[in-house]
């Protein structure tokens, strides 16, 4: 669990931190084992040391001709002794002429050599001993030869020296991780500064993306599309402002002006009443279709289910009671996952708008194409610029004003037919059919469930 007090620092400071902890655990124990392993090297050289001298003297003592003094090498092996079987110095370095017996200790008649470490001599450190044996006798002199302990082993200077270099270097990497922190975490800060400058005004900003596909380069890939629906979020908010004051503005002004001509006129009422209620009944409309659009592409993913396209567009038809016979060519099992209301709601709006331009019949296809499902509605009406193809997705856009209003809606259908493909992750567009009229076809992704696992109704040739 994070300790409260590192978890209010920065991150580049919390990685400082670790980095820091970190060469800390490390250069530790290393220097610990550093310490340790100076002393047993120091150690295990003045040993070799003392019994290659002990065994050259006892060399000489096998001979007879070890001198009272013994003369001392330069290999600082300075404290040489020769005992007698009855404890007697027979001879001796210059070093240890005066001093008591180096160690008591005799070495076995088996092993021959012994290594001690003897802190009772007077007026000396302690002092590294290796005994050696003249002979196998029992009587055999002893040859001892050591030296006092090194004063690098006797102080704590291989410790302040070690301790200083673990400072040193938990410094340099503490200085090292906050140098790097920084300049890792330099393009977060950049993100951070731009999306502070962003705001409701100016949603069209974007944080520069750094190349590459690193972990910088992914969050602000990521923020900025988190943006671009932040954005999309407040231009639907504000189409659907524009769109609620441009179009209910007319049928609220209608509905007032029947009723004060009717508070005029009481003699008209029930015509000034006939009037308010279709201007009621239009602004209805218009307030159903600007909500679902506020709607559209806002619902969870729980909330979709696998939807038979086929099915969606015969159980429209069959519930129509249109004025154009409608031919369909339905493919069962064309399934698509997504909202199913918002999906039939699409079929509608296309037939409506089919029946409403058509000059004598309408047709419907659903089928499989690529992997997608293609849903095509065609009527023998006149055909659309193509300067208008586009447009005629717009929001309350009519080619022909006077008869739209006359014969439908508020030219809401096609605007809310296209939110919702693309909510689905489909396209729709318009093609001119094979002979005249024209064609709108929408495809959308096939559901990744087996089409048998859905019971499709029967096809429906024509009505």
């Amino acid at each position: 669990m994070p300790l409260p007090w590192l978890r209010s620092r920065s991150l580049r400071a919390r990685l400082t931190l670790i980095a820091t902890a970190t060469a800390a655990l490390v250069m530790i124990p290393l220097s610990i084992a550093a310490d340790l392993g100076l002393r047993h090297a120091v150690e295990d050289h003045i040993r070799g040391d003392s019994l290659q001298v002990a065994r050259r003297v006892a060399d000489l003592a096998r001979g007879g001709h070890v001198p009272q003094i013994i003369p001392i090498a330069p290999d600082g092996i300075d404290m040489i002794m020769v005992v007698g079987p009855d404890g007697r110095i027979m001879a001796t370095s210059s070093t240890a002429k005066d001093l008591p017996h180096l160690s008591p200790l005799r070495p076995a008649s088996d092993t021959g050599v012994t290594h001690t470490t003897s802190c009772s001599v007077p007026h000396q450190h302690c002092v590294y001993v290796t005994a050696v044996r003249v002979s196998q006798a029992a009587d055999s002199p002893i040859v001892y030869a050591g030296r006092s302990q090194p004063e690098i082993l006797d102080s704590r200077l291989p410790e302040l020296g070690l301790l200083l270099l673990v400072l040193l270097l938990g410094g340099g990497a503490a200085g090292i991780a906050w140098s790097v922190a920084g300049r890792v975490l330099r393009p977060v800060e950049a993100l951070s500064s731009e999306l502070e400058e962003i705001t409701p005004r100016k949603p069209s900003s974007r944080v520069p993306e750094p190349a590459g596909n690193n972990e910088i380069a992914r969050l602000a890939k990521t923020a900025n599309d988190a943006l671009a629906r932040l954005e999309k979020s407040i231009q639907q908010q504000r189409q659907f402002a524009a769109d609620a004051s441009h179009e209910l503005r007319t049928p609220i002004a209608g509905i007032r002006a029947q009723l004060e001509g009717a508070r005029l006129h009481p003699e008209d009422t029930a015509e000034a009443l006939e009037a308010a209620l279709r201007d009621t009944g239009r602004l209805e409309a218009i307030v159903a279709d600007l909500l679902l659009l506020a709607r559209i592409g806002t619902s969870p993913e729980t909330a979709r289910e696998d939807v038979d396209l086929s099915g969606c567009v015969a159980g429209e038809v069959k519930r129509r009671s249109g004025r154009l016979p409608i031919r369909l060519e339905l493919t069962p099992g064309v399934i698509v996952n997504g909202m199913r209301t918002q999906l039939c709601r699409v079929v509608t709006n296309l037939l409506d708008n089919a029946e409403r331009h058509a000059a004598t019949t309408v047709s419907v296809n659903v089928c499989r194409d690529d992997g997608n499902a293609l849903l095509t509605v065609v009527n023998d009406g006149e055909q659309i610029p193509e300067g208008d193809r586009e447009r005629i997705f717009e929001r309350f856009y009519r080619r022909d004003a006077a008869r739209s209003r006359s014969h439908g809606g508020p030219g809401l259908g096609l605007a809310i037919a296209r939110e919702v493909v693309e909510a689905h992750d489909g396209t729709i567009r318009v093609e001119d059919a094979d002979s005249s009229g024209v064609g709108f076809v929408i495809r959308l992704p096939l559901s990744s469930q087996p089409p048998s696992s859905h019971g499709a109704e029967e096809p429906l040739q024509d009505r």
